[in-house]
């Protein structure tokens, strides 16, 4: 009984070694040493067991990086389309379940279903209805300033328009997956209420992507769910997508070819300059019908051709089929552009 009883010197030793830094006692009659219970990490990651993460970040980060090249080539093509500027921006990229995505929509909208062959499964297109109606008065030629947002399902006219915005989505997505995929994206039905289309579980993991468009005073959002499930063997072609240099430098023929044709209707303002000259107020007020203005424009000067507010070319003006005229003579550089400025001033 003796023995279970510790000495006022093992008493010590055990107190020095538990205020130690090295966590050991010395000087115990037994020679074994006592150890400081190891310290547990300070770091503690969230996990929510609601929202599974089923993808890497590795996968994560290389298709934010391809959706934020395809937001900026987007946002130019629907530009040329709408003949106004529209910005598309990655406002979100988050994994969540079908349910919470389907449940987190507004009714009605325009929730589009696309087959995507090779990929096993379909991918859903939904686009908000505050954005959906600014774009369809642009495409009838208003001015896409509609006022308070509008409610309802569309109807077979709006949804034919809705298809040229679909059409130009889908194949500025092929053009960006082309890296690491040949799509063939084609819309399979378009409802108006999410929660009656039920294409994968409710408990399955998808990837949102949702861009914001900015068209004028309007905005709202486009959204673009994957399952998880589609693209869960493609990590290696997406960091290998990812790697590759960036797509920015000359454009392509292919390209310059698609926007030209997008622009080849848009109106344009042609102004020819006769004169420019100064005359007195009391002069202008007095000027009648048959009044002849002198001014220092030589006859033989060419005019000069601006469009929209920049000089372009050099003219002459005549007459063609019975109408005022000008023949265009040659295209203005920039160097003749500075001079034909200082001639102006000086004069």
């Amino acid at each position: 009984m003796v023995d279970d009883f510790l000495s006022q010197a093992e008493v010590e030793s055990l107190l020095t070694a538990t205020d130690s830094e090295g966590g050991t006692a010395h000087g115990l009659d037994d020679g074994e040493a006592l150890r400081q219970p190891a310290r547990l990490s300070s770091e503690v990651s969230p996990c929510d067991l609601k929202r599974p993460q089923r993808v890497g970040k590795e996968m994560m980060g290389a298709l934010q990086t391809m959706h934020e090249e395809f937001g900026r080539n987007f946002g130019t093509a629907l530009s040329a389309l709408l003949r106004n500027r529209v910005e598309v921006k990655l406002a979100r990229m988050d994994q969540l379940t079908y349910s919470d995505f389907v449940f987190g929509l507004q009714k009605p909208t325009c929730f589009n279903l696309i087959q995507a062959a090779p990929l096993e499964g379909p991918l859903i297109l939904d686009i908000n209805s505050s954005i959906l109606f600014p774009l369809i008065d642009r495409l009838l030629g208003g001015n896409s300033d509609i006022g308070l947002p509008t409610q309802r399902p569309l109807t077979e006219i709006e949804l034919r328009l809705v298809k040229r915005f679909t059409d130009l989505f889908l194949a500025e997505m092929q053009r960006a997956w082309s890296t690491v995929l040949e799509l063939n994206l084609e819309v399979e039905c378009v409802e108006s209420n999410p929660q009656l289309v039920q294409i994968i579980p409710p408990n399955e993991v998808v990837i949102l992507i949702s861009f914001e468009l900015i068209l004028g005073t309007m905005r709202g959002m486009v959204n673009l769910c994957i399952p998880a499930n589609s693209i869960k063997g493609l990590s290696d072609k997406l960091g290998a997508a990812r790697c590759q240099p960036s797509s920015q430098g000359p454009a392509s023929p292919e390209s310059i070819q698609q926007v030209s044709h997008q622009l080849g209707g848009a109106d344009v303002e042609l102004v020819v300059e006769l004169a420019d000259i100064q005359i007195a107020t009391a002069d202008l007020i007095g000027l009648q019908v048959g009044d002849v203005i002198t001014t220092e424009h030589d006859i033989h000067k060419p005019l000069i051709v601006s469009v929209a507010g920049r000089p372009r070319f050099h003219a002459e003006l005549g007459a063609f089929e019975g109408r005022k005229a000008i023949q265009v003579t040659e295209r203005i550089t920039e160097n003749q552009v500075s001079v034909d400025v200082e001639n102006t001033s000086c004069g």
